[in-house]
This record gives structure tokens, C-alpha cells and sequence, in this order.
């Protein structure tokens, strides 16, 4: 994980921090002010408000929650999609005619191991793009040489249709994962709301005498984690909650095996020829 990677988790950690902390400090000094100068002064009126912010609050933040819920479940679906989508892909190449055979198949076990590596190390990201649409459009040009070869073939149809699904596999992830984010306007109103939630607390605290540090500290610090997660659900870049990649790793290890087994029966064909 990289130095930027670093200072926007704790941003998303600190913000929040700061909004919920800040304005129950602010609110709590205000309403200790307030009962120095009505000393019969009734919280009660004062609780209900609370209570009708927070309901807010809590609504807003399932709500967030909910879209970034989604969207984590959709970029697990989409992985198992894109694994699907490149095996039969690699099987099918083994139907082509040399030399697409085997430049297919090596195509698509470097394009595998450019997922794995992303996987374990986050940084390659943009490496892993710039190659993966090289090896994609690699692809394509082959299932274009093979269609001007011969049109009415049910396998290289077959073949170009498993490409065209990995290329709608690959825009349907980047998309998901760098495209589709939270809306600003939630965001905001999220924090906007929390920020006048925590006014009215912390104005409960001071007028009641029951607030103390250590539990505004506590509160800023549970809805910051709250908050981190939304977050990092939203923006997987960060590394943070990624869907499994265990997925991706299985396909690497069966298309090795595969291979193997080619290449062993490549060179035992050879042996038997000389």
C-alpha cells in the first residue's frame, strides 16, 4: 500500500473524525453557558430533538451503507462473471488452429496472472489496465483474422462471442470499481446532518451535566469508523475491502495445470514424430 493510499484512509477516518467531535465539544460549552444563565432550564424539549436527529442520522447512514452494500455484492458477481468468461475463453481457444492455439492460451494465462498480481500488490493497478487492454485487443484482432478466414465456422463464433464477453467483463469492472461512486450530495448531506446531530448532543450534554470528554471522544470515534467503512466499500482502490480474490486464484492454478499438460503433450507428440 502506497503513501497516498495511507494518507486517504486516514482522511476518510480524521474528517469524520473532526465533524462529530468538534460541534458536540462546541454544543457541550454552549450548553453549559445556557444553564449557568437559566439555572431551571428543562432538557427534556431538548432530548427530543436529539432523538429526532439521530433517527435522521441513522436513516441517512443505512441508506449509505445499502448503495455501497450493493455495490460490494455487484464487484463479487462481476469477479466470478470474469473468471467464468476466461476459461471458457481458454477452452476455446484449444478449438482454434495453430498458431492462434497456443499465442491465445499464453495471452490469457498472462492475463490471469495480471489479475493475481493486482490482487497482492495494489500498485500494479495501472500497469494491470494498460496490459490487460493490450492482451484484449490482441484477442479481438485474432477473432477478426479468424472470421475473415472463414464466416460461417460455429467455432470461431463461439470463440469471438467468449471474447466479446471478457471485453464487457473488463469495462462492467473498471467501471464498478473507479466510475461509480457514492453521489457528493450525500456525502455532504450526511455530513451535514451528523454535524448538527452531534450540535444538539452535545447542547444535551452541557445543559443536563451529563456529558464528559472520554464519551464524546467515544461517539466521534465510532461514527468515524462507521463512516471509514462506507468509504472503503465505495472506493476499493484503497485495498481495504476488495472482494476475494481466491476466485482468480483458482483459475490461475487450473490454467497452469492446463498448460503443463499441453505442453507436455506438445513435446511427447514431437518425441514420437522424430
Amino acid at each position: 500500500m502506497n503513501t497516498y493510499s495511507l494518507l486517504k484512509i486516514a482522511g476518510f477516518f480524521i474528517i469524520p473524525l473532526i465533524v462529530v467531535l468538534v460541534p458536540i465539544i462546541i454544543g457541550q460549552q454552549y450548553g453549559v453557558y445556557r444553564k449557568k444563565k437559566e439555572i431551571n432550564m428543562e432538557p427534556s424539549s431538548v432530548g427530543t430533538v436529539v432523538a429526532t436527529t439521530f433517527a435522521l442520522l441513522a436513516f441517512m447512514l443505512a441508506f449509505t451503507f445499502q448503495i455501497v452494500s450493493s455495490r460490494y455484492d455487484a464487484r463479487k458477481a462481476l469477479l466470478l462473471d470474469e473468471v467464468t468468461n476466461i476459461r471458457t475463453t481458454y477452452l476455446r481457444s484449444g478449438l482454434l488452429p495453430e498458431p492462434f492455439r497456443s499465442t491465445n492460451k499464453k495471452l490469457l494465462v498472462e492475463y490471469v496472472d495480471l489479475r493475481t498480481d493486482v490482487a497482492t500488490d495494489y500498485s500494479k493497478i495501472d500497469y494491470a489496465m494498460s496490459r490487460s487492454k493490450e492482451i484484449l485487443d490482441s484477442l479481438w484482432d485474432c477473432a477478426e483474422t479468424l472470421a475473415q478466414q472463414d464466416r460461417s465456422s460455429e467455432v470461431y463464433a463461439l470463440f469471438t462471442q467468449s471474447v466479446n464477453d471478457m471485453f464487457d467483463s473488463y469495462n462492467q469492472r473498471i467501471t464498478m470499481a473507479f466510475e461509480y461512486r457514492i453521489p457528493a450530495i450525500i456525502i455532504w448531506i450526511l455530513l451535514i446532518i451528523a454535524f448538527f446531530s452531534m450540535l444538539t448532543l452535545g447542547y444535551n450534554f452541557g445543559i443536563s451535566g451529563k456529558g464528559s470528554y472520554r464519551m464524546n471522544l467515544l461517539i466521534s470515534i465510532i461514527f468515524a469508523v462507521v463512516m471509514l467503512l462506507i468509504l472503503v466499500l465505495d472506493r476499493p482502490e484503497t485495498g481495504l475491502a476488495i472482494p476475494s480474490p481466491k476466485p482468480i486464484f483458482t483459475l490461475q492454478s487450473q490454467l497452469k495445470n492446463w498448460q503443463l499438460t499441453n505442453d507436455n503433450q506438445n513435446k511427447e507428440l514431437e518425441n514420437a514424430l522424430k
